[in-house]
């Protein structure tokens, strides 16, 4: 999983009636776009996130078209 800086991270709900999570992608702390990534979520809260098998990169070149 790779990402770069603005890309979406998407924690998909694991329970009926959860939803997913969006956040910005604010800083990558790995290399070469690798986890783990500093993300800035829809309601404020940021933290560092090293994504599971319920996530997702949106990539921003991706979301541009």
């Amino acid at each position: 999983m790779r990402a770069t800086e603005g890309d979406q991270l998407v924690q998909h709900g694991r329970v009926v009636g959860q939803h997913d999570k969006v956040g910005e992608i604010v800083e990558v702390m790995g290399q070469e776009g690798n986890p783990p990534y500093r993300v800035r979520f829809q309601d404020g809260h940021e933290g560092v996130c090293s994504p599971g098998p319920d996530t997702e990169i949106r990539h921003k070149a991706t979301r541009q078209r």
